[in-house]
């Protein structure tokens, strides 16, 4: 009986802790489904270890969810409180930060492109 193969192109499995962190505004994070050729969302886990600089996106929507830590989400200069369970819709053109130490979980839609990162 021949060997059924696989159709892998309808997902992309990972282990996020196999993914090498890398430096972000927040502090370091782990980027997943970045290379999707779709480039519908991708997958981060940040652990914000410092107060972040201020920055927007022109065409990414983010979701945060914050899923260890304590501290504050600044959306367009206003503070909100965050502890595990928070969560934010961060819609283009909102300049954000997150301040305290904490790890998110960070959905960009669509996929984080590094050329839409802006800083006043």
């Amino acid at each position: 009986m021949p060997e059924e193969s696989l159709d892998t192109s309808r997902f992309e499995f990972v282990d996020i802790n196999s993914i090498d962190r890398v430096p972000c505004p927040c502090g370091l994070t782990r980027r997943a489904f970045t290379e999707d050729p779709d480039q519908i969302a991708s997958l981060h886990v940040v652990d914000v270890d410092h107060d972040a600089r201020t920055h927007y996106h022109k065409t990414m929507t983010e979701l945060y969810y914050v899923l260890e830590g304590s501290g504050q989400l600044e959306l367009d200069g206003q503070l909100f409180d965050v502890s595990p369970g928070s969560a934010a819709l961060i819609k283009p053109g909102c300049r954000h930060r997150a301040i305290g130490r904490m790890k998110i979980l960070n959905v960009p839609i669509p996929a984080f492109d590094p050329n839409d990162e802006y800083f006043d």
